[in-house]
């Protein structure tokens, strides 16, 4: 099997070690790992199947003769140094904000569009952790009754703010005095009813992302959906709450069945037994799992769904190896 020289960026975050976790769990063709991070990073070093690997400055030229690389740095270093990456030849997976809604840059959930991997200029884009998730779930109804309108609620971990968001959850709950704050409340106990910075339209940027990110990866502009993001004190793990209306007459037994078939989904509905998908069971897995699936008796032909994952497994790092993969079986 052909190897290939992979460079993570962002190498020392919570998304880009769970990148590495990904790449050796899924047995990537990995003929060489280079780790990149900012200069206070570099130095360091990140074990990779076994070895300490050393951490190496992102600059301009790191990425001669490297097939891939997996940014998890940001939107503002995606911005400078994906373009250096392309031109060096390499294929970019960004996992930030940069490119998403490029309409020259695909945005690939490969469960959803996985053929758009194939028409990239040298950057494919990683959608939202919360919106991954959503539209896994929601392909094979969408493809069986299509689907007119989304109403979701998010239950968001704090590792989806990152590593600042995690100390923040701790140093609150251990009662010690926290350092930098993510958050503009406490988080420990609490709900916060925003996710990202405000828009003046006031809904928050989150909801705005869950919005243009779903219609562009459905490839369906005529889907009306409508978010409200909220962060909870949960470690790791995002839930959705979400309501969809459809076109179509549907039916919860035919839901049922097109959800355990689809790819990367576990349904896990026993209400009976109150069996249903919870975060502290999901953690540190690959799949979308969706239960309480039921009809919406308000409207016409209307469902229930409740969709849980690891924001950053699937809703981050698997999705970009996923990506990798895909894009690696069409060469």
């Amino acid at each position: 099997m052909k190897k290939y020289v992979v460079a993570v960026v962002g190498a020392t975050g919570l998304v880009g070690r769970k990148m590495l976790q990904v790449l050796e769990e899924h047995g990537f063709p990995v003929g060489e790992i280079l780790l990149l991070a900012s200069a206070r990073s570099a130095g360091k070093t990140v074990t990779f199947a076994g070895k300490h690997e050393p951490v190496h400055e992102l600059t301009p030229d790191s990425f001669a003769g490297v097939a891939i690389a997996l940014f998890s740095a940001g939107a503002t270093v995606s911005r400078e140094y994906a373009p250096h990456a392309v031109r060096a030849g390499t294929l970019v997976v960004d996992n930030s904000s940069a490119f998403r809604l490029d309409p020259g840059v695909p945005l690939v959930v490969p469960e959803v569009n996985r053929a758009d991997i194939f028409r990239h200029r040298g950057i494919i884009a990683n959608p939202n952790c919360s919106t991954i998730q959503m539209v896994v779930a929601l392909k094979p109804l969408h493809d069986l009754w299509g689907i007119r309108r989304i109403v979701v609620s998010t239950y968001q971990s704090v590792t989806g703010a990152g590593k600042k968001g995690l100390t923040q959850l701790e140093d609150e709950i251990a009662q010690r005095p926290a350092g930098e704050k993510k958050f503009p409340h406490q988080i420990a106990f609490n709900v916060l009813p925003q996710v990202d910075v405000f828009l003046d339209d006031g809904s928050s940027k989150e909801e705005y992302k869950m919005v243009e990110e779903t219609k562009k990866i459905m490839g369906d502009d005529t889907i009306r959906v409508t978010a409200t993001c909220v962060r909870v004190p949960v470690w790791g793990g995002h839930s959705e709450s979400v309501n969809v209306e459809f076109e179509k007459p549907c039916d919860v037994e035919a839901a049922r069945a097109a959800l355990g078939a689809a790819p990367g989904v576990i349904v896990r509905d026993v209400p009976g037994r109150s069996e249903y998908p919870m975060p502290v069971d999901v953690w540190d897995t690959d799949p979308v799992y969706v239960g309480r699936i039921r009809r919406d008796p308000t409207v016409r032909s209307g469902l229930n769904l409740w969709i849980v994952a690891d924001n950053l497994r699937k809703g981050a790092a698997t999705n970009a190896v996923q990506i990798a993969e895909e894009w690696i079986k069409g060469q």
